[in-house]
């Protein structure tokens, strides 16, 4: 909890010193959201996971548009802290002593109920600082559509945190993937399963109906590393795509599953992959371990591991283990030091200091001159995953980009947050994007391009109208190829040939060699349509 605590601590101190747009911008982002199970009052028991899938749901919406929530890890943390057991459902009273106990800033609780095949929901936001419950957010549906009513209780409650939150409702709604009710109950049973067997039965049942299924494939294959089955592990955590948000914890867990096969360049591929994206020490603590464990110098690594947390024991030893193999005795002993002074119980960390300190070598002989009598350290292995140490490292990033963008002139602060949001709809994170369109138009106005990724935007949501009315506005600042493909895209939909082909034809001849205009080309002739 601690360097959760402190990032979060720092990210709010980098806001505050921001320029008041900035701080505008940021100012969702900068608030910790503690979601709890909501209430099952329906009568029916088998229904409870509906209760415990509210937190995963609006966890997700709210973090795609800015906000950081508290992970489900954390939320047991603090019912264990606290002496409650995990299914226990607080009162006013322990609700802001659970959030206390995480800093959180807000809180959500809710119930539900069933009747006549119909769920109807209500939410409540407490802000804790001031003990302030808001009025009841309702939302109900038919219950195959679950989906649709945890999506615009988020909404709702984003809303609530912040009134200036202007991420469309429907955006919020079209969110969820298409994923199998079904397969969500399974993957909500499974996570919440306190037997590993059950666990891992429930969500290999959710990643059988839904193979793509992120979330459920990343829960799988920690279930199996938990369980040792480090081979079937890695061949889930494998399928997790690199563009989903949950890719650095499986590439996380893969490399450890890796490591633990001892498929080392294996695992150092993983770790690499997820340092690429997050150089959090661990991981390149993990990335030096998997590379040393082949035989190579990863000194490097360690030293930028240590740097990185230097009130950290096993990074100093580490780096100590590759200094001795360097034939450095003066840098690996001061490192020992380092590791003593942290850890003064280190068994392993005196030895090795004692054998170094008598041996009176520096140079290649040291490591066989300490190397003796079965003797041979090893560097260390971070086994632990904080997805919020992650989360919140990854929010700061975002914090200290917005600061960076805030001090280019609009023009360019609106072409940066618009090749962002171009980046998320390619990785279809579509609540993402709009977040980052947003912010272009804000920024710039006059943004042909934040117009146009907005009218994508609309279109993936169903939004039809508004998606004309953005690409429209677009086309009139600056006529561009995206806009046009949307209007013709609507066009088509709408069975409006004539309009659909003049698009189509003005996209042309803007880029002749687009290709999805000439892939709507030739839809269009398929159909006897010719582009004017």
């Amino acid at each position: 909890m601690g360097l959760l605590l402190t990032l979060f601590a720092v990210s709010i101190a980098t806001a505050q010193s921001a320029s008041d747009a900035s701080s505008d911008a940021h100012e969702t982002s900068g608030r910790l959201v503690l979601v709890l199970p909501f209430e099952n009052r329906s009568g029916q028991p088998t229904l409870q996971w509906i209760g415990d899938s509210f937190p995963d749901t609006i966890n997700q919406r709210l973090n795609s548009a800015g906000f950081l929530t508290i992970t489900r890890d954390d939320r047991q943390y603090a019912l264990d802290h606290l002496g409650f057991p995990a299914d226990f459902r607080p009162t006013h009273a322990t609700t802001i002593r659970i959030a206390q106990t995480l800093d959180a800033n807000f809180v959500v609780v809710g119930s539900f109920n069933v009747q006549n095949g119909k769920i109807l929901v209500q939410a409540q936001v407490l802000e804790v600082d001031k003990l302030k419950l808001s009025q009841a957010l309702n939302d109900s549906s038919d219950l195959a559509r679950l989906f649709d009513v945890e999506n615009a209780i988020a909404w709702k409650v984003a809303r609530q945190i912040d009134p200036k939150f202007s991420v469309a409702e429907q955006t919020f709604l079209s969110a969820s993937g298409g994923v199998k009710l079904t397969a969500f109950e399974g993957y909500i049973r499974g996570i919440s399963a306190t037997n590993p067997q059950e666990r891992i039965k429930r969500l290999q049942g959710a990643v059988t109906e839904e193979p793509k299924y992120a979330a459920a494939l990343l829960a799988l294959g920690k279930a199996q590393y938990t369980d040792r089955q480090y081979a079937a592990a890695a061949a889930t955590l494998i399928k997790v795509p690199r563009t989903d948000r949950s890719a650095l914890e499986a590439g996380f867990y893969l490399g450890l599953a890796h490591f633990n096969a001892a498929k080392y360049a294996d695992a150092e591929a993983a770790f690499a992959f997820v340092a690429s994206r997050l150089p959090l020490p661990e991981v390149v603590n993990n990335q030096g371990v998997a590379a040393s464990r082949q035989g190579r110098d990863a000194g490097a690594l360690f030293q930028r591991a240590t740097a990185a947390d230097p009130g950290d024991a096993d990074y100093h030893f580490n780096l100590a283990v590759s200094l001795m193999r360097r034939g450095d005795a003066a840098g690996s002993l001061h490192e020992l030091e380092q590791t003593l002074k942290l850890h003064a119980s280190d068994t392993e960390a005196a030895d090795l200091r004692s054998r170094i300190t008598a041996a009176r070598l520096t140079g290649p002989g040291l490591k066989g001159a300490v190397e003796t009598g079965g003797f041979e350290p090893l560097e260390r292995i971070r086994r632990s995953y904080s997805e919020a140490s992650f989360r919140q490292a990854a929010f700061q990033l975002d914090q200290m980009r917005g600061l960076r963008l805030a001090a280019l002139p609009p023009t360019e602060q609106g072409a940066a947050y618009s090749q962002q949001g171009r980046d998320y709809l390619a990785q279809g994170l579509v609540p993402e994007a709009e977040l980052e369109f947003q912010k272009a138009i804000a920024a710039d106005p006059k943004s042909a391009m934040a117009h146009a990724g907005l009218a994508q935007v609309r279109e993936q949501s169903g939004s039809v109208d508004d998606a004309r009315k953005e690409a429209n506005a677009s086309i009139m600042l600056k006529p561009n190829v995206v806009s046009f493909l949307v209007l013709a895209r609507l066009d088509l939909q709408a069975n409006q040939m004539t309009a659909s082909a003049v698009d189509v034809g003005n996209a042309l001849r803007i880029e002749p060699g687009n290709s999805a205009a000439m892939g709507m080309r030739t839809a269009l002739a398929a159909r006897g349509q010719a582009i004017p």
